[in-house]
């Protein structure tokens, strides 16, 4: 059985053409513990085989961080369980998933993401200040004299019915 050859070179500054020490893989670990330890490489140090292509620590670490959609990816799938378990408004999802609220609102409209517990809300197109929101659909249509289905299409479009900006709010 061959041992196998290694290089000790110097973490902070990989240069695997000047390496600190070469041989076989046992031996320089030993090696690589005892000069750590008495202070003769007060460096970190690395153990590769010859022809590595070695980077810096900073960028191997980088490359070991989620990616921002990775990140999101597993928030939504959080939410989506929490949701099953019957945590249906926006503070009991941020709850149950650790994940902030405003961070939990965000993804909840970016990906419209199923939340029961929430309210139909009619804006007044030239009074912002006149608001109606209620509870179900139909006693919105009822009290802006619409129908359904285009309340429904109006909400998913940011669009106008009967002279009121038409949303659909979850419920915190």
């Amino acid at each position: 059985m061959t041992e196998t050859q290694v290089l000790v070179i110097n973490a902070d500054l990989p240069d695997i053409d000047h390496p600190l020490a070469m041989g076989p893989e046992p031996e320089m670990f030993k090696l690589t513990q005892h000069n750590y330890k008495s202070g003769e490489w007060p460096f970190p140090v690395r153990l590769v085989k010859p022809g590595t292509k070695v980077r810096s620590d900073a960028a191997y670490l980088a490359s070991m961080k989620i990616d921002s959609k990775q990140g999101e990816r597993e928030d939504v799938r959080a939410i989506r369980q929490a949701h099953k378990h019957g945590k249906h408004t926006l503070r009991e999802l941020a709850d149950s998933t650790a994940i902030e609220l405003n961070r939990v609102n965000d993804l909840v409209h970016k990906y419209s993401l199923p939340l029961t517990n929430d309210y139909w809300r009619a804006e007044k197109y030239n009074n912002p200040d006149e608001v109606i929101a209620y509870q179900t659909l139909a006693r919105l249509c009822e009290k802006i004299d619409a129908l359904e289905f285009s309340i429904r299409q109006a909400s998913m479009s940011n669009g106008v019915v009967n002279g009121y900006y038409i949303s659909r709010v979850p419920k915190v």
